[in-house]
């Protein structure tokens, strides 16, 4: 059998501030590799450079996951 811890109670600030943290990191992770990409397939035509380059940028911001976490952390407290 499992089990389980018992229930927390997480006040509604709390979890608003874990929303818009979560969110802002989302975009921050996938909007700038995103449009890397789709700009380097439209104005040259290559899928396969853009979806490396892309890729590529989107570990390189994940690499400093943690330090944008804190900084958009300090912004939304």
């Amino acid at each position: 059998m499992f089990n389980f811890p018992k229930k927390t109670e997480i006040s509604t600030e709390v979890l608003i501030k874990f929303i818009w943290v979560s969110s802002f990191l989302a975009m921050i992770f996938a909007l700038p590799p995103l449009a890397v990409f789709l700009g380097i397939y439209f104005l040259t035509g290559e899928l396969i450079i853009g979806a490396i380059i892309g890729f590529g940028l989107h570990f390189v911001i994940l690499a400093f996951s943690g330090r944008i976490s804190k900084v958009i952390t300090k912004l939304v407290s």
